[in-house]
């Protein structure tokens, strides 16, 4: 998007009368322009690419041509992983992950976005494993989903979605303590974001997979606020959350695992046993520099104030810097039983959903302008039994 926008600034600039074709201008919020006005200064395409890779970024698109408004990318990761769970056989598999999103821009302030990845019918995860009986078309035509088919429309410092989209709830340091990375949102959300404050909104429904049709709707409705307050050397976020499940107790799992969650059999048939109206809390700092490095630390908690009992989770992670290419986090969580709801939290800690305690530790290193290595390693306590939980993965991600 930076280069497609930085190639059109500059194509307009040399068909311009009386402009260089090294020069255009930018405003005080640094928005790009072709023509001179009041408040604008004139900069070349040097200091251009560093506007467009900044956080100060022009927030309105320049519209060119019909194809200039198409905007893809996508990555695929490949991934070796062992998996030690005791009282059960290792193992050892290769899986991959395919994900591509294309967006359109309709207008200068309306986007209409979709996208496929891998993974079909499991709202958490894009993983497919490998098999030696399986031909090209299980591997990936038959394995991809929609991921997301939703229109944004973007006014000042607020934003609406409508569809199914790619949540934009804030999680310190990305953890997946109530939120996986790959779950998606199918509903009408709204945000705001300025400098000290972000605000997200949404009333959403849960899609049933196949072979879950069975059993009530399950909405989701959402509430999170986030203070920013920056200091001399540093950057500290605080936010507060609920998030709301309506119709759970009593209903079936929507996915086909409950994923920890307490559970009871009613009438012959597995149903929840709790409901779910979810309050996070968390802190994050930001320091720039720690012995010559970028530092976060950040803790996040979770409380199921509509569950009496096992209803309480946290999440304690710090992430380093090494160097502009390398990049460690380690993090310690616990999720009693019905502390979130199971099927929506992160997918690979102690092998998804809750009941059960551990720490990780993860490293990703940029090999190449799109390509990255990672490593990431889990060691976990499951359920009442403290049953011994192991799980190692390395990645290879392509970009494009």
């Amino acid at each position: 998007m930076k280069k497609i926008v930085l190639s059109t600034i500059a194509a307009l600039a040399i068909g311009a009368t009386g402009l260089s074709a090294t020069q255009f201008y930018v405003d005080d919020n640094g928005q790009v322009f072709t023509t001179k006005g009041e408040g604008r200064k004139a900069i070349n395409l040097e200091e251009a690419a560093k506007v467009l890779d900044s956080a100060e970024a022009p927030k309105e698109k320049i519209l060119g041509g019909f194809f200039d408004r198409f905007h893809g990318e996508g990555d695929l990761r490949l991934r070796q992983e062992v998996v030690e769970k005791e009282g059960s056989a290792d193992l050892n598999h290769e899986r991959y992950r395919f994900r591509y999103f294309l967006n359109f821009d309709v207008t200068d302030n309306i986007t209409l976005e979709t996208g496929v990845s891998s993974g079909k019918y499991n709202p958490t995860s894009g993983n497919v494993s490998f098999k030696d009986d399986e031909n090209i078309q299980e591997y990936f035509i038959d394995e991809l989903k929609i991921d997301v088919a939703d229109i944004k429309y973007s006014f000042g410092n607020s934003w609406a979605r409508v569809g199914k989209q790619k949540h934009q709830i804030y999680r310190p340091i990305k953890t997946q303590l109530v939120w996986d990375n790959d779950f998606r949102l199918e509903g009408v959300n709204y945000g705001y974001k300025d400098e000290s404050t972000m605000i997200v909104v949404g009333a959403n429904r849960i899609h049933r997979e196949k072979d879950n049709r069975e059993g009530g709707n399950i909405n989701i409705l959402l509430a999170q606020y986030v203070h920013t307050q920056k200091l001399d050397d540093a950057k500290v976020n605080l936010g507060a959350a609920y998030y709301h499940y309506d119709n759970v107790k009593g209903n079936t799992d929507p996915y086909g695992s409950f994923k920890g969650n307490t559970s009871e059999t009613v009438n012959g048939v597995k149903v929840y046993k709790e409901n779910y109206g979810i309050v996070e809390a968390f802190a994050e700092l930001k320091l720039k520099d720690v012995m010559g490095m970028p530092f976060k630390t950040a803790l996040t908690l979770a409380y199921n104030a509509q569950a009496s009992d096992d209803n309480f989770g946290y999440d304690l992670s710090a992430e380093l810097d090494m160097t502009k290419k390398w990049k460690a986090a380690v993090t310690y969580r616990d999720v009693e039983k019905d502390a979130v709801f199971g099927a929506h939290n992160d997918s690979d800690f102690s092998g998804g959903g809750t009941d059960n305690n551990g720490y990780y530790v993860k490293t990703k290193y940029a090999f190449a302008k799109n390509v990255d290595v990672a490593g990431w390693w889990n060691w976990s306590k499951l359920g009442d039994l403290e049953l011994d939980y192991h799980r190692v993965q390395l990645d290879v991600i392509l970009k494009f």
